[in-house]
């Protein structure tokens, strides 16, 4: 089902409250396609459509919007733009739909909403004249009702959010907490409503992004725009490209994008009935997503600091689509990336949601895995971005708590309650306690699979196994933060030594930290230490293209070795090594091995010291007389140490 069609579904976010997507769609463009602040913000903004740099027939831009603007009139003119306390709002209006307006009900409609009494009350009837366009619009409110009232009808007729409005009467500026009593306005009286004019150092970039956000507007309309994903791509990268250099002036300039309500307009293409739409915001987050994921290792990384509000608002409406949607999936992915310098400008109950999606797939996944050689388990992107949104909400919880020690957190809450965090910090240690129990029972499973191997019948393997070692590590992180969770998870892996081994030695790699694993020696075995202790060493290749040459005679082994490798590019010996000893004919790796069992040899034979201790004090050394001839070769002896230490 579509947003439109579907009015419960929250699909539009507003920064002072919920959004709520109601069945009208042209209300919807009503709200959302209106110019954004410029460099000097005028009231008549928000009164016609800025779709495009490009010249657009401007009477077609005026009918699309004769239901937002206000008509000219006097004040005896019947047609008025008339605006009862008592008058049923559209099934969908800009307090709705703005991100920027507070949803406040209790006072959108006034008169509407007090006991039946007061609408027996004398209705004061007044009219407010937009500057600098004169266009009037009439109202009625009762004479108790507050300033801030009108300031609330105003917005649902026009779409200005409140806090850009002032109301001006007999030249002075009228307060939100006084009533239209108190400020002696009777009926047919004359109000001015004016903006606030306000200066921005991005002008640019809010041109930008508001070129953006009219053509979205224009699709969800109906119109065929035939370049639009191209448009809509080209706007999305200059706008990221034209990033300041300067560090301090970043925030304001990315904060554009949310002021404009570009994320709230590209899913509300996304979840567009019209055929096309979807497929053209697809590609435009998938765009924008991109390019953060592309530039990453090029742009400084406190710029990925202020990107992921970003990347966090297109994933708070898109998972009100659907949690599985592919495209949902892909915002959180690059969210998680971006999570690592992100600690100052996202916290914990912001991405607390997320924690707990992935926590219970993890759960689910771990079950699958366990039922059938053939279930794909637990996904790596899962498992990634949980160790992403993790290290975060550690991070958040060790400020927080200090370091006092383990956190006591007991199942019947009853435990530690922090003031900020109790709910999040209880949550976590039970997802904790049901992702170790799901552990614990597919590393007994994977034990029965392994019993059959030894009986011989073959050997089972299942392909869910793959991201139990990782998950395990972020298990053993988790458990650091609460008292006596350490000792459970680590007698988990104790009953279970078997299985762990074998996820070490078949799924444990180099490019993997495994440093948590040497903590308690006792859940491991010779085998996979071996195995972690190799994991250490860099990989080993052989596809050399080119082969450092020796011929070496036997009886001048160790002077003729010094002169080969003292004369070679250190770069040459760390390829491979073709090894010939002179009047033979043997070549190959065991004449390597042969060699170097020589040179060893040679290196530490007693006869061959260089030094000898002083007959009358042995503390003292100096040359040995009878080999003075090698001490030139001394420089040759360490070298050669250095090399087959390297090499071994």
């Amino acid at each position: 089902m579509s947003l439109v069609q579907n009015p419960t579904v929250d699909c539009v976010p507003q920064l002072g409250g919920p959004a709520i997507v109601g069945t009208a769609t042209n209300a919807i463009l009503n709200t959302v396609d209106h110019p954004r602040l410029s460099s000097k913000r005028k009231l008549d903004d928000y009164g016609g459509p800025t779709f495009d740099d490009e010249e657009e027939d401007q009477d077609e831009n005026d009918a699309a919007f004769a239901e937002l603007v206000s008509v000219r009139m006097r004040k005896d003119e019947p047609n008025a733009v008339h605006s009862s306390s008592d008058a049923q709002p559209r099934s969908i209006t800009a307090a709705q739909f703005n991100p920027r307006v507070p949803d406040d009900r209790s006072t959108s409609y006034s008169c509407s909403t007090r006991a039946e009494s007061t609408r027996s009350e004398s209705r004061l009837q007044f009219f407010i004249k937009m500057i600098p366009e004169g266009k009037t619009m009439v109202f009625q409110f009762c004479p108790r009702d507050t300033v801030r009232s009108v300031h609330d009808r105003i917005q649902l007729v026009t779409g200005i959010p409140v806090h850009e409005q002032r109301l001006i009467y007999r030249g002075k500026q009228l307060q939100w907490e006084r009533t239209l009593a108190e400020c002696s306005i009777q009926n047919d009286a004359g109000l001015e409503l004016v903006g606030r004019m306000r200066s921005t150092g991005h002008p640019h970039a809010w041109q930008v992004v508001d070129g953006i956000v009219s053509v979205v507007c224009r699709l969800c309309r109906g119109e065929t725009i035939l370049t639009a994903a191209n448009d809509i791509k080209q706007r999305m990268t200059k706008f990221l490209t034209e990033t300041p250099k300067d560090e301090e002036r970043v925030p304001g300039h990315l904060q554009i994008f949310l002021s404009c309500s570009a994320p709230a307009a590209l899913v509300m293409l996304y979840m567009s009935p019209i055929k096309g739409n979807k497929d053209c915001a697809d590609s435009s987050i998938s765009h924008f997503l991109n390019f953060l994921n592309s530039s990453r290792n090029e742009l400084p990384k406190p710029y990925h600091n202020y990107c992921a509000p970003i990347v966090l608002e297109f994933c708070k409406l898109l998972r009100r689509a659907a949690i599985e949607d592919p495209l949902y999936l892909s915002c959180r992915s690059t969210l998680g990336s971006l999570l690592e310098n992100s600690k100052k400008v996202i916290v914990m109950q912001e991405i607390f949601p997320f924690v707990s999606e992935l926590g219970n797939s993890l759960s689910k996944d771990l079950v699958s895995s366990m039922e059938s050689p053939t279930s794909v388990g637990p996904l790596l992107g899962d498992v990634r971005d949980l160790a992403a949104f993790l290290l975060l909400l550690r991070t958040e919880i060790t400020e927080q708590v200090g370091f006092q020690g383990p956190i006591p957190v007991t199942l019947d809450g009853k435990g530690y309650k922090h003031p900020l965090y109790g709910k999040e910090i209880e949550f976590l240690h039970l997802l904790f306690i049901d992702l170790l129990k799901r552990m614990g029972e597919c590393l007994h499973k994977m034990e029965q699979c392994l019993a059959v191997k030894h009986k011989g019948e073959g050997e089972t393997i299942y392909s869910g196994w793959s991201q139990y070692l990782a998950i395990l590590k972020e298990l053993n992180s988790v458990s650091k933060l609460y008292l006596g969770a350490e000792e459970d998870f680590w007698m988990v892996l104790k009953l279970r030594k078997s299985s762990l081994c074998t996820l070490i030695i078949k799924y444990a790699k180099r490019t993997d930290d495994h440093q948590w694993l040497l903590e308690q020696k006792d859940v491991t075995d010779f085998e996979s230490r071996r195995h972690l202790a190799m994991m250490m060493f860099p990989e080993v290749k052989e596809d050399y293209e080119e082969l450092h040459e020796m011929l070496i005679d036997r009886s001048q082994l160790l002077a003729e070795s010094f002169e080969y490798i003292a004369k070679a590019e250190p770069e040459a010996l760390h390829a491979g090594l073709f090894m010939e000893f002179k009047n033979e004919e043997a070549t190959g790796p065991g004449v390597v091995r042969e060699w170097f069992f020589l040179v060893c040899q040679a290196i530490f034979n007693p006869e061959n010291a260089l030094f000898v201790p002083c007959p009358n004090d042995r503390r003292r050394f100096f040359p040995n007389p009878s080999k003075f001839q090698l001490l030139f070769i001394f420089n040759s002896e360490n070298t050669l140490l250095r090399y087959l230490f390297y090499t071994c």
